[in-house]
């Protein structure tokens, strides 16, 4: 990295640290102004000006360190917002009963704080904090859209791993890469990849990254662990970010590994579902409970989609299709209609086009915002589907997909889901299958409740931002 990045990455680590402090320090202070002025503090005494400063900091340093400790200051340009929510409650819940242990043992009488007091100033920081948060990096995704603190990236690796990785960057402008230039064994110097000059062969990395002035490496070769080894050393003396992609299909470098025996005989198992036993009740659980709550409470707004479909175009309100699920199982999955009646009978079965002359005017919105997918909670009541698994798919494209892909049919060894880990990250629709499949593979190994959680906060968030079609 060079001296300027480094520069700027400090004021601009600088400026979220003081964010932060003010954000932390704004809720505690308006709850604590708050409590006085209501009176009804009780026993506890507005301590002196130099009692809250100590105060101030024997709570601050501590949080603030937390949020070290968590990389809430590692300028992240890739993060999802909820693992950040998550990670600012967690040190933030942390930092506070560190902060208040150290009142507590070093002043002792003069720690004046009620636990109410507390409650409230951790509540309300936590929302002060990811508001500011929220709205700082709003501001750096425009700016860096518009060319400040842009990052060059020279990607190494140009098959179809490489290209999944160029599509991913130019998807997201908004986290200012820019791919400077391309190395590969195949294509010829000179030649170009989307666009993407090809600069050398991968040997060529460091004298490549140095002349291109490069801020990060991505190695994206599919070829022997040894050769990507070879290609992180030649360029591991320079000052760049090294980030190596792991062959989607290569599992023992994407899952946890467990090392076992037969009586006596070692053995390492590397494929081992998340979901058995106890997990599979508890997400069955889930589901039956999500499903109920939607179906109930939603039913306003069903009958008002309902009635929108019926005025904008003649047909059906519901439109049920034969689509692929639990150990590759056919079902009839339920949504709202969304194209003309018979739009297929001329087409037969293809992706929907962003423009499509087939889809209806409320259509569009329900598709921008995801509505459209409400009826499939009666698939998850009815045991056919879950809230989050991977994407549900038409038997034609499954067929096609399973001779295309290796491993393809081990993301229906779980329930299909109404949304799921490729879809919160833009992955639905005509992209990349081979890409889709490995974000649906690795939510099938690597299921948990909170991962769960947060695919649906994601879901939640798109659909109101209305970037989901």
């Amino acid at each position: 990295m060079s001296r300027r990045h480094r520069c700027r990455n400090f004021w601009l680590t600088l400026a979220q640290v003081g964010l932060d402090v003010a954000a932390i320090a704004a809720g505690f202070v308006l709850v604590y102004r708050w409590r006085f002025e209501q009176d009804i503090a009780g026993r506890y005494i507005p301590p002196t000006a130099t009692t809250a400063v100590l105060m101030s900091l024997l709570l601050l340093l501590p949080i603030l360190l937390a949020f070290r400790s968590a990389r809430l200051y590692s300028l992240s340009r890739g993060g999802s917002r909820v693992d950040q929510v998550f990670q600012t409650f967690s040190a933030l819940s942390v930092g506070t009963m560190i902060g208040v242990a150290l009142n507590t043992i070093l002043l002792r009488e003069r720690f004046v704080y009620s636990p109410l007091i507390l409650a409230y100033g951790w509540a309300l920081s936590i929302v002060l904090v990811n508001a500011e948060r929220f709205l700082y990096g709003e501001l750096l995704a425009w700016l860096r859209q518009r060319g400040f603190d842009r990052r060059n990236v020279l990607l190494v690796g140009g098959r179809e791993i490489g290209q999944m990785i160029l599509n991913q960057i130019r998807r997201f402008p908004r986290l200012g890469y820019r791919v400077v230039g391309l190395l590969d064994e195949e294509r010829p110097v000179g030649s170009e990849l989307e666009g993407v000059p090809v600069l050398g062969r991968p040997e060529e990395v460091a004298e490549v990254a140095e002349r291109e002035a490069v801020d990060e490496v991505i190695i994206a070769l599919q070829a022997p662990y040894q050769r990507v080894l070879e290609v992180v050393s030649r360029c591991s003396d320079l000052p760049v970010q090294i980030k190596v992609y792991p062959d989607a299909f290569q599992v023992v470098t994407r899952n946890e590994i467990t090392i076992g025996d037969l009586n006596g005989l070692p053995l390492a198992t590397i494929l081992n579902p998340a979901l058995s036993g106890f997990n599979r009740f508890v997400k069955r659980a889930m589901d039956l409970t999500i499903s109920l709550l939607v179906l109930v409470l939603g039913a306003p707004l069903f009958f008002l989609i309902a009635l929108l479909i019926k005025l904008d175009s003649p047909g059906p309100v519901l439109f049920i299709q034969e689509r692929v699920g639990l150990d590759g199982q056919s079902f009839h999955c339920i949504k709202f209609r969304t194209m003309y009646t018979g739009a297929e009978e001329r087409t037969g079965p293809v992706w929907a086009a962003p423009d499509d002359p087939r889809v209806t005017r409320i259509g569009r919105f329900l598709r921008r915002h995801s509505l459209d997918e409400l009826p499939q909670f009666i698939n998850v009541l009815l045991g056919e589907m879950s809230v989050v698994g991977p994407r549900a798919e038409r038997p034609v494209f499954v067929e096609q997909f399973s001779q295309m892909v290796p491993g393809y049919m081990r993301r229906h060894k779980e329930k299909v889901g109404i949304t799921g880990w490729a879809q919160v990250n833009g992955l639905r629709g005509d992209t990349s299958i081979e890409e889709r499949t490995n974000y649906d593979l690795y939510y099938v190994e690597n299921w948990s409740i909170a991962f769960d959680l947060k695919i649906m906060l994601r879901t939640i968030w798109e659909m109101l931002r209305g970037t989901s079609s």
